[in-house]
């Protein structure tokens, strides 16, 4: 058993005892470095298979829904694959990776691209070869929405906003911050500091303003229930409030209901009499008519006193009319 400060604690047979792995003898750490250099293997495995072309192997899922090149069947978004990871360029700082895919349907290969020249556009991947993307462009102003970016990044121009045009929005907005968003906010803190700078006092005024409300709302419940069990009214009538305007349009609509009322009165009691005397002259006369044939010496005699009792009924009968209209006018 030997000791070594570098490597801990080595056993004859080659074990390293404190980290539970097999180093063997002929390992030297100064000269190999790694476990992974002795044995001539990488650290990822079979993962870096294709280290020594740039190519690293990972697992990719699809980004959007495409159509393979090969077979022609849908790919759906979401699907995983062990696809071929390679840096081809960079735009600027950022570098641009490549993943190769084989198709799980058939043998055909097809690569995406990142894309971060137009990253809002092509959700920052593209279709380079061997499938193509399912269009699912989505425009916000057709459906009611509104743009992300400006109207330069949505409709692809290269060239750059007036930068007068930039300038003049600037300062208008500026300008809109100074003179009426800040007076208006500086307003809206006085009046909140207004009202929550003695919340409890306040609070005491609302509650008495309450009561008093509601103190008048039952006295008037109280009258109105009265009102109701006097004149027999249903419960659930409502009834306004008394004021001059209404007190004025109730006495209109009375004088106009009492004056209807006479009026059917007096239509009602007109029409018996005047068929009754109608009715009383007609059995008069065929009555005197008989009696004249009968005996034509007491005509004079007969017609002098039927027209006597016709003059007495006709008087009865006004007076009984007049004391009616009296009696409905009281």
């Amino acid at each position: 058993m030997t000791e070594d400060s570098d490597k801990g604690m080595i056993s004859c047979c080659g074990h390293r005892t404190g980290f539970n792995k097999y180093y063997p003898p002929d390992y030297d750490g100064e000269k190999h470095g790694s476990l992974n250099s002795y044995r001539g293997k990488h650290a990822l495995g079979d993962r870096a298979r294709k280290i020594d072309q740039g190519i690293l192997i990972t697992r990719f899922e699809l980004p959007f829904n495409i159509w393979c090149g090969t077979c022609n069947n849908h790919i759906g978004m979401g699907v995983r694959y062990n696809a071929e990871k390679k840096k081809i360029g960079n735009y600027y700082s950022t570098p641009i990776f490549s993943f190769r895919c084989k198709c799980h349907l058939c043998d055909g290969w097809f690569e995406i691209q990142t894309d971060p020249k137009a990253w809002w556009f092509n959700t920052r991947y593209v279709v380079t070869s061997g499938a193509r993307q399912k269009d699912e462009d989505w425009d916000p102003e057709e459906n009611g929405g509104f743009a992300v970016h400006g109207e330069s990044y949505t409709e692809g121009k290269a060239t750059p906003d007036d930068p007068l045009a930039a300038l003049e929005k600037t300062t208008d907005a500026q300008t809109h911050l100074t003179k009426v968003q800040l007076p208006r906010l500086e307003a809206l803190m006085e009046v909140s500091e207004h009202y929550n700078s003695d919340p409890y006092s306040l609070s005491l005024k609302a509650r008495k303003r309450f009561r008093e409300d509601k103190k008048v709302r039952k006295e008037k419940e109280k009258v109105d229930d009265q009102v109701r069990d006097r004149y027999a009214l249903p419960s659930d009538l409502n009834l306004v409030e008394e004021d001059a305007e209404t007190a004025k349009e109730a006495k209109e609509e009375w004088a106009k209901g009492r004056e209807e009322l006479l009026s059917r009165e007096r239509k009602r009691r007109k029409l018996p009499v005047e068929t009754s005397l109608k009715v009383s002259s007609s059995s008069f006369l065929s009555s005197s008519r008989s009696s004249s044939n009968a005996s034509g010496s007491k005509t004079s005699k007969g017609s002098a006193s039927d027209a006597l009792r016709a003059r007495i009924l006709g008087n009865t009968a006004r007076r009984s009319t007049a004391g009616a209209g009296r009696s409905i006018m009281k």
